[in-house]
This record gives C-alpha cells, structure tokens and sequence, in this order.
C-alpha cells in the first residue's frame, strides 16, 4: 500500500462520460443513466484499501441523507484484479450487500475511467454541479486510519451543500488520500 493523494482534477472540468458494468445488478450503467440534475458524486473505491474500509459506513450515511435531496452517487473500482483478486467484480458484489451500498458499484477493468477522472487513490471523491461541472474533488473528511479524528464526512457534505443551496464552490478544497489505484 503506497499512501497516495488526490490529484486534484481542475475545477469546472465536465464530468467524463462512462459506461461500465454494475456489479450489484448485473447491468451496464452510463453517467447519464446515474447523473442528477443537482449534484452528482463520483467515487474511487475498492474493498481492501483500509482507507476505505475506515470511512465506508459514513460514505453509507451521507449517501442515504442526500440521495434523499436528489443527489446522486455511484462509486467505481478501478483496481487491477489480476494482482488484487479481492477487488474483483463478484467480490464487489458480495462487499457491497455487506456494507449496504445505496449507490452502483461500477467496475472499470480497462482503468479508462479512473485515468479519465485523473483518479489517484482510493477513496477520491468528485462532486459534479446540476451541469456535470466539477465542483469538488478530494476527501470525505480529515479522519483516516489511526489519527484520532472523529468520521464526519463534513468536507464532502459542506461542498453538497454549498451546490445544492447556490451553486458555489467550497473555496478550500483538500486532496483525499488513501491507497493508490492499483494499475495493471
């Protein structure tokens, strides 16, 4: 595990267009088939990185409490599985049931998608305006394995709702760190 940060996507970039298979329900979802006309949040997960594995139920809570507000979210792996089966697409699945996913769980095998979105690490969040402009890109919050930090999902939930009130951009923004992408 190489501890690795966002890369920090420019803001106002539109949101790259996506077609990958949803390992929860078996279908091939698009960003169109997802996209809201309020927000939209991207997510480079997996389900070993103990990044993830930190802030997966919060991830659950803020997903639940603004889908409720007619946000959307869907999170992708884009992790080579050849040399890290547990990220694998049936392992997908089963993760996501256990961790109760309210979102898809797209898997990117070509890694075309993460490269797109200049994803670095998983976890990396995007927050996408009513317009599919990036509005935010980096952490959930500060906390992180083992710094003592309480999970809040805060940074993510004040950039929501700074889009879903105005429109405007959060002004500081923090990368996201966790494991990096695990590239074929």
């Amino acid at each position: 595990m190489a501890l690795t940060e966002s890369n920090m996507l420019p803001i106002g970039t539109q949101a790259p267009t996506f077609e990958l298979p949803d390992t929860i329900s078996g279908k091939t979802i698009s960003l169109n088939d997802v996209k809201s006309d309020k927000a939209t949040v991207v997510m480079f997960i997996c389900n070993h990185c103990p990044y993830v594995i930190h802030i997966n139920q919060t991830i659950v809570e803020v997903a639940n409490k603004y889908q409720a507000k007619g946000v959307a979210f869907v999170a992708i792996s884009s992790n080579d599985v050849e040399n890290y089966p547990q990220d694998g697409p049936d392992k997908m699945k089963t993760h996501a049931a256990a961790v109760g996913y309210p979102f898809p769980y797209l898997y990117d095998e070509s890694q075309d998608v993460a490269k797109a979105y200049d994803a670095a690490c998983t976890p990396d969040f995007y927050l996408f305006d009513g317009n599919m402009d990036l509005a935010y890109r980096g952490r959930l919050d500060n906390s992180s394995p083992g710094n003592g930090q309480p999970l809040t999902g805060a940074d993510l939930s004040e950039a929501i709702d700074a889009v879903l009130e105005d429109g405007k951009i959060v002004e500081k923004q923090f990368p996201s760190m966790g494991c990096n992408i695990k590239w074929k």
